[in-house]
C-alpha cells in the first residue's frame, strides 16, 4: 500500500539519517530491506528494539560484509532494486565491495544514495562530527536561542531535516530520470549542504539587511514580544505568533489589550518592555485556561505540549496523526495521499532472512544463504 508500491529499496544499516530516509520512504509504500551488520546483531542493541522507531516498516538480514558471499548477496539483492542506501565514511562502501561501481555493474539503473555529514569530497569529508556542528558551521546554530545567550541545538535539524529528508528526495528524483533514461546515478547527499538549503530564505533576509546576525533580535527568533513563546500561571507554556497585523490584532482582543499597551511593535526599542508585560499576563491564568480564552480566535496561539500530551490533543486525534505499534505511541506516516493510502507500519523486526527475502530471491535460494550461515 502507498504510493511507493513496487518500489524496492537496499538500506545498508547506519544511524540516524540512513534509517531515517529508510522510514520514510517504507511509511509511503516502498519495499525497503535493511541490512544489518552481522557482528552489531550479536552483540545486541543498546537499547530494545521495540523502541527503535526508525527501524519501522521494513524487515532485516544480517550480514558480515568482510565474507566475500555476503558481499555477493548485496550486489546481487542491488540487481534487482530500485535504490539503494549506505551511509559510511567516504570510501569504506568501495572498500567493502558494495560501492557505487560494483552495483552499477549489476544493475545500471540502479539510484546509490549515500548519506554522510560533509559529502564525498572537501577537506571535512573525513571528520567525525554531529547535528549540532553540521547547524553550527552552516550559520544556522548561531541564529537559535536567546539576545545574550549561547546558541541552542534543536533536535536533529541538520540529520533528519538537512539529511535525511534530501536523501529521501534525491533517491525519488533519481528514481524518476533513471524510468526515463534508464540509467542510474550517485546522489550525494551531505547533511551540511542540506542544512545550509534549509536556511536558504534566512540568507536572503539578511542579504537585504532584514535579518541580524545577532541571536535573538530578529521577529522569528525570539527577538519580537508576538513570536514568542509564554509561561503561564501553572508552570506550563504556550506559543504566540501574531506576526501579521489582523493577527496581532485579535491576539490583542482575546487578551483584552489596547495597541497601545504594548507599544509601536514595529518600533524594536518597545520589544523588551512589551515582553515583561505580557509575561506578567500570562502567568495570571493557567495553561488551560488561556487555550479556553483563545479557542476560535485566529491569532496564531498554542500550547507548548509534551510528547505525552500532543497525541491527545484534540486536531491530531481527529487526524490520526499519531498512532500506536506494539504498544508505543508514534506519529502516523505522512504526508497523506487521497487514493494510495499508506499502511500502517509494522513495528520494528529482529533479522529474519525468510520474511525479508521474500520477493527479492526464490524459497530454494534462501535456504541455502540460511544454510551456509551467510545470513
Amino acid at each position: 500500500m502507498g504510493p511507493l508500491k513496487g518500489v524496492k529499496i537496499i538500506e545498508l544499516a547506519g544511524i540516524g539519517p540512513g534509517p531515517m530516509c529508510a522510514m520514510v520512504l517504507s511509511d509511503l509504500g516502498a519495499t525497503v530491506l535493511r541490512i544489518e551488520r552481522r557482528h552489531k546483531v550479536e552483540l545486541g542493541a543498546e537499547r530494545p528494539l521495540k523502541y527503535d522507531l526508525l527501524l519501522r516498516g521494513r524487515r532485516s538480514i544480517a550480514l558480515d560484509l568482510k565474507n566475500p558471499a555476503a558481499v555477493e548477496v548485496v550486489l546481487d539483492l542491488a540487481s534487482s532494486a530500485d535504490a539503494f542506501i549506505e551511509c559510511f565514511r567516504p570510501g569504506v562502501a568501495e572498500r567493502l565491495g558494495v560501492g557505487p561501481e560494483a552495483c552499477f555493474a549489476r544493475n545500471s539503473k540502479l539510484v546509490y544514495g549515500r548519506i554522510t555529514g560533509w559529502g564525498q569530497d572537501g577537506p571535512l569529508a573525513q571528520a567525525a562530527a554531529h547535528d549540532l556542528n553540521y547547524i553550527a558551521i552552516t550559520g544556522g546554530l548561531n541564529a537559535i536561542g536567546r539576545k545574550g545567550g549561547a546558541p541552542a541545538p534543536p533536535l536533529r535539524l541538520a540529520d533528519y531535516g538537512g539529511g535525511a529528508m534530501y536523501l529521501a528526495l534525491g533517491l525519488l528524483a533519481g528514481i524518476l530520470e533513471a524510468r526515463k533514461s534508464g540509467k542510474g546515478q550517485v546522489v550525494d547527499a551531505a547533511i551540511v549542504d542540506g542544512t545550509a538549503s534549509l536556511l536558504t530564505s534566512i540568507y536572503g533576509l539578511y542579504a537585504g539587511g532584514l535579518f541580524s546576525l545577532e541571536r535573538g533580535s530578529n521577529t522569528l527568533d525570539s527577538g519580537a514580544f508576538y513570536y514568542d513563546s509564554y509561561e503561564c500561571g501553572d508552570g506550563h507554556w504556550v506559543s504566540v505568533g501574531a506576526i501579521e497585523d489582523r493577527f496581532y490584532a485579535e491576539f490583542l482582543r482575546v487578551m483584552n489589550l489596547d495597541a497601545t499597551d504594548l507599544g509601536d511593535r514595529k518600533d524594536r526599542s518597545t520589544w523588551a518592555g512589551a515582553r515583561v508585560k505580557l509575561a506578567r499576563l500570562f502567568k495570571t491564568r493557567s495553561r488551560e485556561d488561556w487555550c479556553r480564552r483563545f479557542e476560535g480566535a485566529d491569532a496564531c496561539f498554542a500550547p507548548v505540549l509534551t510528547m505525552v500530551d500532543a497525541p491527545q490533543h484534540k486536531h491530531f486525534k481527529a487526524r490520526g496523526a499519531f498512532v500506536e505499534i506494539d504498544g508505543i505511541m508514534q506519529p502516523a506516516p505522512t504526508p497523506r495521499f487521497s487514493r494510495t493510502k499508506p499502511a500502517t507500519p509494522i513495528p520494528p523486526q529482529h533479522p529474519d532472512p525468510v520474511e525479508a527475502l521474500k520477493g527479492w530471491k526464490e524459497p530454494a535460494e534462501i535456504a541455502r544463504l540460511r544454510e551456509s550461515n551467510i545470513v
